[in-house]
């Protein structure tokens, strides 16, 4: 079997090949592929194939696909516009004659009043529709996207945002990694459709205290009506449509379209996700160095 990971010169999907790797994956037996191939050379020095794919470019993903059985499609990352490039993708992959793709979904894509849902929505409708045998994996929250949170905590003790009690069932990349990297390599999940989160779905109270623990001072939650969440976007240099687009997420997670969790991410990995507090510890410790 030969997997093909996409974006993996990104935050998950290079953490996808490690996790591939580490379950036993032999080098030889994935791809992994990015726009600009000078950021895949520390894994071809590791005896994984690199290829160029772009999914703009329908004439770079033919040649990546050349004897492969397994696709990982990592969704990708212009709102808006993610739709035509994901079918640029399947469709190449169809043609190839892939047997096996894999797309990373958001939470309750085909369900959900959620600003971020359409593009995952038609993505899935576009891989039904294709005929490819599938595995849907809607990642929920990464951890990681609270680390300009954290940072901005440490300066001012305060979280603010817009979701009221609405809680986050968030898990770190690299639990979704480990995620996709088991469906990916097992057989037995073509047709499923995973609703991937942390084993704990925590308020903003709960992120505030996790978060003052980390930078080591007091932290509060501060709700803000959707309203005024766009009036402080606005005031950070965001425009209008942009300010909306960000508070519209937060009137999602109040809505509950985060708080799933079944527990089934975990299962799949054979250990508990990441508890908040070391996700949170974890982004603060990569800030730093990236800091320095």
């Amino acid at each position: 079997m030969t997997i093909l990971v996409t974006a993996a010169s990104g935050q998950l999907g290079r953490l996808v090949v490690d996790a591939l790797l580490a379950r036993g994956a032999a080098p030889a037996d994935i791809v992994a592929t990015a726009r600009d191939t000078s950021k895949l050379e520390h894994l071809a020095a590791r005896g994984i194939r690199t290829a160029e794919l772009d999914y703009a470019r329908p004439e770079t993903i033919a040649p990546a696909l050349d004897g492969v059985d397994t696709v990982l499609l990592v969704s990708a990352s212009e709102p808006g516009n993610r739709v035509a490039l994901h079918r640029n993708v399947i469709d190449a992959a169809k043609a190839a004659g892939v047997s096996k793709l894999v797309y990373t979904s958001a939470p309750q894509a085909t369900t959900a009043d959620f600003v971020l849902a359409p593009d995952h929505k038609a993505t899935e409708e576009a891989i039904a529709a294709s005929g490819i045998p599938a595995v849907i994996v809607r990642n929920n929250w990464y951890t990681e996207n609270y680390a300009a949170d954290v940072a901005r905590a440490a300066s001012t003790g305060v979280i603010a945002a817009s979701v009221a009690d609405g809680r986050v069932a968030s898990a770190t990349r690299v639990d979704f990694a480990e995620g996709a990297a088991v469906v990916l390599l097992e057989d037995g999940h073509l047709g499923e459709v995973y609703e991937f989160g942390g084993d704990v779905a925590w308020s903003y109270d709960e992120l505030a205290a996790a978060a003052a623990e980390v930078v080591g001072r007091d932290v509060t939650y501060t709700p803000l009506t959707t309203d005024e969440h766009v009036a402080a976007l606005e005031s950070f240099g965001l425009d209008a449509g942009t300010a909306g687009f960000v508070a519209g997420i937060d009137t999602g997670i109040r809505g509950g379209v985060l708080a799933e969790t079944d527990g089934t991410l975990s299962r799949l990995i054979g250990r508990p996700t990441t508890p908040l507090i070391d996700g949170l510890r974890s982004v603060a410790e990569a800030s730093a160095v990236a800091s320095v």
